[in-house]
């Protein structure tokens, strides 16, 4: 099924689904005036007939990115509240469905289910009246807080602190600074003001080598256009090294099969990190000298578990590295340390990943952490450990999807590096 088929049919469920709401509303509220129905009916068919030709309009025409980040925000803010809304409409037709069958058994007076339910004396609120406006309370929580994560939370870089304890670490490199940032999902970006503080935050720490470990883009190398500038900003006195993420090969826009178009968006995004200055390795590694000592970089292309492709190869990325005493990996996903890294490339020190987003929700204190992200990865934000064998997850200086962050806020890492 195409893209436009796809596309079709989610508007066709999301407009019975409005039809399912607007009836639903429409029952509990039946006091209203005909006048007040009319331009209820009105705003609310014409917010949504408006919303979905936005969309159509936001994938198909070039649009500017402001408005398009404007119609997509609103679009994601509406159907999460009529998710939330779903359970209570199902369950208060469920409810009236058993009581329509209840009273066909016994011969008595049904209840249309579009009519509205009676209030009994003494009782202040229908049933029916009282779940679907609870759905509407429970659907205002998140709409609050989502809303507030895109308002506060989607540009409110924080710098994260990790001391990385490398017991075969040569002195030379005994404290030296090294910084990380992943995941910046360049076309979901409205603010170039608010990139570029989080990258003079970035620059301020003056670090001696960055990571930057990806999903540069969404899916379209073009997406950089605007805030290549920005990145190309991010320099060091030992080098800015950067992998690719999922997102980078365009699969997602293009498919998996071959094609001129996809080669080409690779290409153009291969060339946008050497225009800017990142050593982009891909399956290779490179050799970080500091006083006649070195160690070790190895960056490989994306490799996931599951549906997330595989064209990583660190088996050609450690060839030649046999004498360096520290090695330091950067894998945008952070199941391949589980995957293949532990169980079997021993000599690999610390591996540095993205990926997750921390899925931009959660709780993230310095003793306690959660979201829901951690029931799909195991290893999803911060600092693991399994023997000698250490893994950091970057949870993402951008955002994909949801236009925001709520807890789980976009991070800049720096390390110390130290001796044990």
């Amino acid at each position: 099924m195409g893209r436009t088929s796809l596309l079709i049919l989610a508007s066709l469920f999301v407009l019975a689904f409005d039809v399912y709401c607007y009836k639903a509303l429409l029952s509990v509220f039946h006091k209203w005036r005909p006048r007040t129905k009319r331009i209820f009916t009105v705003l609310y068919w014409g917010y949504s007939i408006v919303l979905i030709v936005g969309v159509f309009c936001s994938i198909y025409l070039n649009l500017y990115l402001t408005i398009r980040s404007v119609i997509l925000v609103a679009f994601f803010l509406t159907v999460v509240c009529k998710i939330i809304m779903l359970p209570f409409l199902l369950v208060d037709d469920i409810r009236r469905g058993g009581i329509k069958l209840w009273r066909y058994a016994r011969k008595s007076k049904t209840l249309s289910s579009a009519d509205p339910e009676p209030v009994h004396a003494g009782e202040p609120i229908s049933r029916s009246a009282f779940l679907v406006k609870t759905g509407l309370v429970a659907a205002a929580i998140p709409l609050s807080s989502l809303s507030w994560g895109i308002i506060s939370g989607a540009y409110d870089y924080r710098v994260r602190r990790q001391k990385l304890v490398l017991p075969n670490l040569p002195k030379a490199f005994d404290g030296i600074k090294m910084a990380q940032i992943s995941d910046i999902h360049s076309g979901s970006f409205y603010n170039r003001k608010a990139v570029q503080g989080g990258i003079d935050l970035l620059l301020s720490e003056k670090p001696d080598f960055v990571f930057f470990t990806g999903d540069l883009v969404n899916n379209l190398a073009s997406e950089m256009r605007d805030y290549q500038d920005i990145f190309a900003k991010v320099k060091a006195p030992l080098g800015v090294y950067s992998s690719l993420g999922n997102h980078d090969y365009g699969d997602y826009y293009f498919g998996r099969n071959p094609s001129a178009a996809r080669t080409k968006n690779l290409n153009d995004l291969k060339a946008v990190h050497k225009v800017m200055g990142y050593d982009l390795l891909m399956n290779e590694h490179r050799r970080l000298k500091v006083d006649g000592e070195e160690i070790g970089i190895l960056g490989i292309e994306n490799w996931g578990m599951g549906r997330f492709p595989k064209y990583g190869r660190l088996d050609l990325a450690v060839k030649d590295t046999d004498d360096l005493p520290v090695k330091l990996l950067l894998s945008h996903d952070p199941s391949h340390w589980r995957g293949e890294v532990l169980e079997k490339y021993p000599q690999i020190d610390a591996m540095f990943s993205g990926h997750t987003h921390g899925m931009q929700f959660g709780v993230r204190l310095d003793q306690f952490q959660w979201s829901p992200v951690q029931y799909i990865y195991k290893e999803w934000a911060g600092l693991y450990q399994e023997k000698r064998q250490q893994l950091y997850v970057n949870v993402g200086y951008g955002f994909l999807g949801y236009p925001g962050r709520v807890g789980m806020l976009p991070e800049i890492t720096i390390f110390e590096l130290k001796q044990a």
